[in-house]
């Protein structure tokens, strides 16, 4: 049986997407869905929203979500017209919208969001017949962040 879960990891704006993108046009011949968790928060994301939008291929459905992966996703995965395959770009901002939708000084209740959402979502995953293909910064190797909330961001993306 082939592979049909890809993680593409990689440091900030070094071409994670455009590599997953070329990547998940060989997994299906069926149709392909983008799913976006980015959110135009200031002009410079409103851009990179803007540049992404437009290097995918129009044939490509986009799902823009940024926090109910699972939730809004489902729908999309069977009936007629379902993908072939799916692309969910990307886990780190996907986690930092979490955390920025439920701020807290204790680190334990994010830590229960954010692993209720990931169970929900592999199990959505494991249970699909698709190829996804998954998109994430690497911040491992970056420096510790000062303030508590990019600390828990930074430990989450890690577990």
């Amino acid at each position: 049986m082939a592979s049909r879960l890809f993680l593409v990891l990689g440091g900030v704006r070094s071409g994670k997407s455009a590599f997953a993108e070329s990547k998940i046009a060989t997994l299906s011949e069926g149709p392909i869905l983008y799913v976006a968790t980015g959110v135009a928060v200031d002009d410079e994301m409103t851009e990179r929203i803007r540049l992404h939008r437009k290097s995918r291929p129009q044939e490509w459905s986009t799902l823009e979500e940024p926090t109910k992966l699972a939730e809004k996703l489902a729908p999309m995965l069977t009936g007629d017209g379902a993908p072939g395959a799916v692309i969910i770009d990307s886990m780190d901002v996907w986690v930092a919208n979490l955390l920025m939708e439920n701020q807290s000084e204790n680190k334990h209740p994010l830590e229960e969001i954010v692993t209720t959402e990931a169970e929900q979502l592999l199990k959505l995953v494991v249970d699909s017949p698709q190829a996804f293909v998954f998109v994430s910064s690497e911040v491992g190797l970056s420096l510790v962040p000062t303030e508590p909330l990019g600390r828990h961001f930074q430990d989450l993306l890690g577990t």
